[in-house]
């Protein structure tokens, strides 16, 4: 039968007293860099479709992608690429099953912030 008094319950204590770990900010921004390169392609394909239609609507889509705004995009979706690659590699050892014990897990995601900017620095430097 349902229970009518639904709304008069209390609120879980949890979400007062929770304080976000390094491991679930790691895996929310797994999720956040994978939304923020889809849209990040949309406007690279936005730039390769303005060079098809025609050289006024390419400088235009050119301006915007080579200013200061689209650089700062662009090397955003650079660190993106990098940080989710190696969190996909971390989810592939999570599926051997190992790599779940806390002080494992918490290295893992460390490795993975420590590693994207480090992957990025060096192909900014090498590109």
């Amino acid at each position: 039968m349902a229970d009518v008094n639904r709304g008069n319950r209390p609120l879980s204590p949890h979400i007062s007293i929770y304080r976000p770990q390094f491991t679930s900010v790691s895996s929310i921004f797994t999720r956040i860099t994978g939304n923020a390169l889809i849209l990040a392609a949309i406007l690279v394909v936005w730039w390769f479709l303005a060079a098809a239609y025609g050289p006024e609507y390419f400088a235009v889509a050119d301006g915007v992608i080579t200013s200061w705004f689209g650089d700062l995009v662009m090397f955003g979706s650079l660190w993106a690429v990098w940080y989710h690659f190696l969190a996909g590699l971390r989810h592939l050892y999570w599926d051997t099953g190992r790599g779940f014990e806390l002080d494992e897990a918490k290295m893992l995601a460390y490795g993975i912030m420590i590693g994207s900017f480090v992957l990025t620095g060096v192909t900014v430097i090498l590109i």
